[in-house]
């Protein structure tokens, strides 16, 4: 079927993610994927506040017992010291469970997260997949969600956990001397301007280092694919050089991003603890004046703001890390905002009730990204249940479209396509599809067995099933010489495998489909003669009592076909059975015919 959506196109154009909302909103959006584990993420954030609440206390136990020094009490002291013991014990055994009750919301959320975003993404359109390379996708479910894992599984928490520390901090410097906590706060307001102006541009860089390495990502999966091409061409350094330059656009975006990051992070540390030093000289002075603070309230002062200094300084890192992640939520959004195609939108879609007969009436149809390119222009056939109708015609004259409209990979732009004599859009999609059944040309195996390939046609066949079908495909004798059976493995794509053999378990596959309509996709042009004749007569078998649309090369299969419909530029030029079309004097079909003899003989 993955040869419908490219086999007239051959021009793509990758549309532009949309921003319809901003990347704040999107980010937030993906609670709804914490949902399910509301209540643990609740408890979280429960053990969150009580560790932070806990870690707030340390800083005035400490200056308590510097307090007490001068005191000649001991059983005060050890009081103090056994109480931050307490509070040492208490944090670990809060922040231990903040850590593990986070750890599982977070592999919950991104497990849903990866699965929704799978699950959607193969609903999408053949439009769709026709903008948008493999490796980019893939480098949206894998990369994308995997710098998500972070920001989920620790800079969400010590995001919340350092905005305690700061506001908790705060309010207690304002108690312990107002004039020494507005001195300190001095140069928050110019930090929160940086922080902001700075932020906008690392999530900038960040979102464009993601995109180059979806780019680079989308050269690993087409080398891969074309394994054999690249061998057979000696292009392995050619490659390589092609897969460097990407990858050297990546860390050159990466490090521009970091060169802005590490200065963020250098300016907030810089104003913070420069700050610190400015807070100790000011409270020094005014403990020597007598402002009614002592040696104690200075040394709690500056423990409160070292830890608020250090959570502000952490802030702007945990901020940078949440550009990041928005920048990886917009291409998640981009995808999870895309309509899919199984939704059917008509309350009153029916169920199929196959017979398999088939009409085209007046459909014409260009591809979304060709508008211009007119593939099929008024096209008109019908075909009875049961009967075979072959489309035949030069290449790109339009057959494979006339398949792929057929399985709703596309809407035709005009004119209509009837099932049992109703439009095959007042059908329930899926059903509709599950009446059907394709041989493509280029055959496409999983990389399992050879028994769950097979199956694929019917997902929870019995062997039994399964090895009726491979008979019936003339694929069991070659299947039951393996050592495994149908537990021998094909590798990826099924390359351990001959054309034929893998051929001849795609016949099998539909036939244990059983289909009431069946596209033959070019089933036998790439074969050699053995072949061709073993797939040629597992074919005959697959089409029996039961309606098929061939769209052939070689005419020599088609000679029995109930009719034949010759497609030239994207009309219908002829129509008839063999003996008719042969009969016509200048005909395309006959032309075709006797050039094909001179080639084949």
């Amino acid at each position: 079927m993955a040869r419908f959506h490219g086999a007239e196109s051959n021009e793509r154009e990758t549309p532009k993610g949309k921003v319809t909302k901003s990347g704040l909103k999107r980010l937030l959006r993906l609670f709804r994927f914490i949902r399910p584990q509301r209540y643990i993420f609740a408890a979280g954030l429960f053990f969150l506040v009580l560790s932070s609440l806990t870690t707030l206390i340390f800083p005035a136990l400490l200056g308590d017992l510097l307090d007490s020094a001068n005191s000649k009490s001991m059983e005060h002291i050890n009081r103090i010291g056994w109480i931050l013991v307490g509070i040492f014990t208490v944090n670990a055994v809060f922040s231990f469970f903040r850590i593990y009750l986070f750890a599982i919301v977070t592999q919950k959320t991104l497990a849903l997260l990866r699965q929704t975003t799978y699950n959607h993404l193969i609903k999408l359109p053949m439009t769709f997949f026709s903008g948008h390379r493999v490796g980019e996708l893939n480098s949206r479910i894998s990369a994308d969600i995997a710098l998500l894992q972070e920001t989920f599984t620790s800079t969400i928490a010590q995001f919340i956990r350092q905005i305690i520390i700061i506001t908790g901090g705060i309010a207690i410097l304002a108690y312990i001397s107002p004039r020494l906590t507005l001195f300190m706060l001095a140069i928050v307001p110019v930090v929160a301007v940086v922080a902001r102006i700075f932020g906008a541009y690392i999530r900038k860089m960040s979102k464009e280092a993601q995109t180059k390495l979806a780019e680079s990502n989308n050269i690993v999966e087409e080398t891969l694919q074309a394994i054999i091409n690249v061998k057979a061409f000696a292009n392995e350094a050619y490659e390589s050089l092609r897969y460097k330059h990407k990858t050297d656009e990546v860390i050159d975006v990466s490090l521009q991003g970091a060169k802005w990051r590490g200065l963020f992070v250098s300016f907030i540390f810089l104003a913070m603890f420069g700050s610190i030093v400015g807070v100790i000289w000011y409270g020094v002075y005014l403990v020597n004046h007598g402002s009614g603070i002592t040696l104690g309230d200075l040394f709690k002062f500056v423990l409160y703001t070292v830890f608020i200094a250090g959570s502000i300084s952490g802030l702007a890192d945990f901020y940078s890390q949440i550009q990041k992640a928005i920048g990886a939520t917009e291409n998640l959004m981009d995808i999870l905002e895309e309509t899919p195609e199984l939704i059917n939108e008509k309350n009153d879609a029916e169920e199929v009730c196959c017979s398999g007969s088939v009409e085209f009436k007046d459909v014409s149809f260009a591809y979304p990204s060709r508008h211009d390119v007119q593939v099929l222009s008024n096209v008109s056939f019908s075909v009875e249940k049961g009967q075979q109708v072959a489309l035949v015609g030069p290449s790109g004259a339009g057959k494979t479209t006339i398949g792929a409209l057929m399985f709703r990979f596309y809407e035709p732009d005009s004119g209509n396509i009837l099932i049992d004599n109703k439009p095959s859009v007042s059908f329930d999609l899926t059903s509709l599809r599950n009446h059907m059944a394709i041989v493509p040309q280029e055959v496409l195996l999983y990389g399992g067995t050879i028994g769950e390939n097979i199956e694929y046609g019917k997902p929870g066949a019995d062997e039994h099933a399964i090895i009726g079908a491979a008979r019936q495909a003339n694929a069991w004798e070659f299947i039951s010489s393996f050592p495994e059976g149908l537990n021998t493995l094909v590798g990826d794509r099924g390359i351990q495998l001959s054309g034929g053999q893998r051929q001849r378990i795609a016949i099998a596959r539909a036939i244990l489909k059983d289909p009431d309509i069946l596209i033959l996709d070019e089933a036998t042009s790439s074969l050699d003669s053995e072949s061709e004749r073993l797939v040629q007569q597992a074919l005959e078998v697959l089409m029996k009592n039961r309606t098929s649309i061939i769209i052939a090369h070689r005419l020599s299969t088609i000679r029995k076909a109930n009719k034949i419909v010759v497609i030239d530029k994207g009309r219908v030029a002829e129509s008839g059975n063999h003996d008719e079309l042969i009969a016509l004097d200048g005909g395309i079909y006959k032309s075709l015919n006797a050039l094909q003899m001179e080639v084949f003989g």
